[in-house]
């Protein structure tokens, strides 16, 4: 007996328990991600007109990857139903290229795991976070392809003309520090962006016109007095220092942007740039400019929050009143590789109450239920700084069996093409709903639910033939199913643990 043979008998067009993440889920993204939410959905989401904080911990499988869609979905509908308070989200959920290239600045043995990521801080996570979020916003101005922006966040012309100028040269500095794009040169994307800005000022290039000038003056001087005497006047030194003096300003601004350029790659190492392109950009600002403004120069938080105000403000300016920064997949980094000590190592920089806490931003950490032992274990010290009581901490992402059933049914619902099926009528009437209720309290998570449940549906059609069919899965099919999935996962459990 085929497995769609006993689906269409109900009505089902699809097998609702196919797929066990919610990241290539199209059952929840298309039926289930506005219907079937966790009970503290509410407290995690919190109110979009003031993004919040929010720490989750939860096992795998318990649906941390499923809120994170359901936090960008509600933000997009959000947004188009409040085009002037809309808000921006970043999501910072692939560490990989991040990881990469901070271990790329490490020597010897402080490149092994452990070594590299104590040596990770606040900072680096913040650097992390404005190259995905200026990434985004470029990718949004200039329209880019393969874009890496969150769908649900537009940016027109006109949002764009509500920029100062003092602003415009903010997002060019975020740009040059932050923009991590390669779809095209550095240096053509951010020309790019300045032309789209409509930023134009002679004023970075008098140095260069004067070392130019001088230049040509020399030039016509010594040809017109070789032509007319046959002869310089006076030595031959005082024209090459009258040829210096005229490039010496642009030599001094040089200088002073290959060294910004230089402090700057030392400094953010989570970026892709390198030293010249990016001293050739700030060539294209006045010293005035770079000498008032804050630059991610130093190891230190200062810069990054007044790199990150500097971008918050640029976003209200443009009718984006909020940002919500959703971290997540925390145990899947290669350099990671679901080490609980190196999850913690990675994480616990970013557990600071003033970054947590900060205006208009909001960060949302789904986090591996084993983070949490480790909480439990802090002192008072870390709780001093991390103010856990004030930023909406769910220790446990924990189901209960009628939420899971619940989630059953609406996955059911969501693939019928008329009145669904109840779970329950699926099984035998030697199935009550309460055996039902005991055993989802057994598997504990949706993912377990739906590896189960389709794990049965195949055991019950194997029973039968196509000629033969029988359209109510039995208490024994049920039973026997159900005990060796819980004994195999028992065994990987106990083999992570071990791990």
């Amino acid at each position: 007996m085929k497995i769609h043979q006993f689906l269409e008998h109900y009505g089902i067009q699809s097998n609702p328990f196919a797929v066990e993440d919610a990241q290539t889920d199209t059952v929840f993204k298309s039926g289930c991600i506005d219907t079937t939410y966790h009970p503290a959905w509410q407290k995690v989401f919190g109110d979009p007109q003031e993004p919040s904080t929010s720490i989750v911990f939860g096992e795998k499988g318990a649906g941390k990857t499923a809120m994170r869609l359901q936090i960008i979905e509600h933000i997009a509908r959000f947004n188009q139903q409040n085009p002037t308070q809309q808000v921006y989200v970043i999501e910072y959920d692939d560490f990989n290229p991040y990881l990469d290239r901070f271990r790329e600045h490490q020597m010897g043995r402080a490149r092994r795991p452990d070594r590299t990521l104590k040596r990770w801080m606040l900072w680096d996570h913040m650097d992390s976070i404005l190259m995905i979020g200026v990434t985004s916003l470029i990718d949004r101005i200039l329209g880019t392809r393969n874009s890496m922006a969150t769908p649900g966040c537009d940016i027109t012309d006109a949002n764009l003309s509500k920029l100062d100028a003092n602003q415009a040269r903010d997002l060019l500095l975020l740009a040059a520090c932050y923009d991590e794009s390669t779809t095209e040169t550095f240096k053509s994307r951010w020309a790019n962006l300045r032309k789209k800005l409509g930023v134009w000022s002679f004023a970075p290039y008098g140095a260069f016109t004067i070392g130019v000038g001088v230049s040509v003056a020399l030039v016509a001087v010594i040809i017109s007095l070789l032509a007319s005497r046959g002869s310089l006047i006076g030595p031959w030194w005082l024209y090459l220092l009258a040829f210096i003096a005229g490039w010496t300003p642009w030599v001094v601004k040089a200088a002073r942007a290959l060294w910004k350029a230089h402090r700057i790659y030392k400094n953010v190492k989570v970026g892709n740039h390198e030293r010249i392109p990016l001293a050739k950009t700030l060539m294209d600002f006045t010293i005035t400019d770079l000498s008032s403004q804050p630059l991610p120069m130093h190891p230190r938080t200062d810069d990054r929050y007044a790199m990150l105000n500097k971008f918050s403000g640029i976003l209200r300016s443009m009718g984006i009143t909020g940002i919500i920064v959703i971290v997540d997949r925390v145990d899947e980094p290669h350099l990671i590789n679901g080490s609980p000590e190196l999850m913690r190592l990675l994480l616990w920089p970013m557990l600071d109450n003033k970054f947590l806490k900060q205006s208009g931003i909001g960060v949302k950490l789904l986090l591996p239920i084993e983070l949490q032992q480790f909480v439990e274990r802090e002192n008072k010290e870390f709780y001093q700084r991390a103010r856990l009581d004030k930023q909406n901490m769910i220790p446990s992402l924990q189901w209960t069996s009628e939420a899971l059933y619940d989630v059953a049914s609406a996955r059911i619902q969501a693939v019928s093409n008329g009145e669904a099926p109840s779970v329950q009528d699926l099984f035998d009437e030697g199935i009550s709903k309460q055996r039902l209720f005991d055993a989802f309290r057994s598997l504990r998570v949706p993912r377990h639910l739906f590896k189960f449940l389709y794990r049965l549906l195949v055991a019950h059609c194997n029973n039968y033939t196509d000629q033969d069919p029988s359209y109510k899965i039995s208490s024994q099919t049920f039973e026997s199913t159900l005990a060796v999935y819980l004994r195999e996962q028992d065994a990987f459990d106990r083999g992570l643990g071990a791990g």
